[in-house]
């Protein structure tokens, strides 16, 4: 018998949500097979079988919160005398099976070093846990299976175009558009009715819990006068370059600070949080390395992160390791706020509601674009001049034309 716990989905992630099963007990499996989808803190994902075998044991049901290296799953040998019956399905299985590569550890970009086999994966669409039947086989690349865990996406789900009935790269990116059209809201909260909050609400509970137990809270308010843009938009794209360009100016901001050892950890990247509104709650993927790229690398970043947080397949790894956190909360409404910052990082920028302001200018006055700062910090280890500077850095690029 093996047990198979529930692996770090996105270092140091402490629990995630069970969505479903892909198997029930008593099914037979094989290494890489889709064993369960999962929501941690940020994302769905799904994890696939670390092993081949018999599903002797499921330790946890839909809608159970599993901390991580908790039980998962229960395996037994397929040469176990007591599942003839799994061991001559699961040869017949493997007789199927048409191509072989080298193994590799492709499953990786979701579960970390879970072993993967190799070749042609076809993928039998009979397990339980009210996963959609259908007959047949599904055929794809090692390359296309990763995928296709990393974006959430069933194959047995996706018509396929390729060769002899292959699912390819093509075909998964049709699906998630059709899908992202056709997907419907989350149900609004029941007045009356208590809840318990999960994924993303609950995320946002702990870490607000935290900073409230932990930082010393000090916020600084200006403006960006952006009457002289050529362009009148890319609000959010030169945000994150003004950002950057705060943090050249007062790299203090631009890191980490660790309370028990009272060390403080300037960083030279310029990994950006940028806090997106969705239906299921607050998530916040991360731009990096903003410092190394210019307006329209930027934009487009900008615009792929933003695509994949709203159909929610962006992978763990991209909400993780930032330096610093914007909120653009002005799309919506709001001029100035005091936005909280998740520790260990010690600074966030927000931009309020664009306002059309009366300003003095050469004895006179003159209505200009300007876009309300909000940046809060640290006071444990971030001082008030560091915080100015960088805010005055901030304005002055938002300022240029262009």
């Amino acid at each position: 018998m093996t047990t198979f716990n529930l692996p770090d989905l996105g270092e140091g992630l402490p629990e995630a949500e069970i969505v479903s099963w892909h198997v029930s007990e008593g099914d037979t499996v094989k290494t890489d097979d889709p064993l369960l989808s999962v929501e941690t803190a940020k994302a769905v994902v799904e994890v696939p079988s670390p092993y081949s075998g018999v599903i002797a044991r499921l330790h946890a049901q839909p809608g159970d919160i599993v901390a991580t290296g908790a039980p998962l799953v229960d395996f037994r040998d397929a040469d176990d005398k007591a599942a003839p019956a799994a061991k001559a399905e699961q040869k017949k299985q493997e007789a199927k099976t048409a191509d072989t590569e080298p193994a590799r550890n492709d499953a990786a970009t979701v579960v970390g070093n879970v072993p993967t086999g190799g070749g042609m994966l076809e993928e039998t669409a009979i397990a339980g846990g009210g996963r959609r039947r259908k007959g047949g086989r599904v055929k794809a690349t090692p390359s296309v299976r990763t995928e296709a865990r990393r974006l959430g996406i069933d194959l047995a789900d996706v018509p396929p175009s390729g060769k002899n009935g292959q699912v390819t790269s093509a075909d998964l990116a049709n699906f998630r558009s059709t899908a992202a059209k056709a997907r419907t809201p989350r149900p609004s909260p029941i007045p009356g009715r208590s809840e318990s909050l999960r994924g993303p609400r609950r995320a946002m509970a702990k870490s607000m819990t935290q900073h409230r137990d932990e930082v010393a809270l000090c916020t600084i308010f200006d403006d960006a006068d952006i009457h002289e843009w050529i362009l009148k938009r890319d609000f959010t794209a030169r945000i994150l370059r003004a950002t950057a360009a705060g943090c050249t100016a007062a790299p203090a901001l631009n890191g980490f600070f660790n309370a028990q050892s009272m060390s403080h950890q300037p960083e030279s990247r310029v990994d950006i949080a940028m806090a997106v509104d969705t239906e299921d709650g607050l998530i916040v993927p991360v731009v990096r390395n903003v410092e190394e790229m210019n307006l329209d690398q930027i934009r487009n970043e900008i615009a792929r992160i933003k695509k994949a947080t709203i159909e929610r397949s962006v992978a763990p790894q991209d909400m993780i390791n930032f330096t610093i956190t914007v909120s653009n909360f002005g799309t919506l409404a709001g001029r100035y706020a005091t936005p909280l910052m998740v520790p260990p990082t010690v600074a966030i920028l927000g931009a309020g509601k664009l306002q059309h302001d009366v300003v003095a200018v050469m004895g006179g006055i003159e209505v200009h674009r300007r876009i309300p700062l909000s940046l809060s910090f640290d006071h444990r280890c971030i001082t008030g001049g560091e915080a100015c500077r960088f805010l005055a850095a901030a304005i002055a690029d938002l300022e240029k034309p262009q």
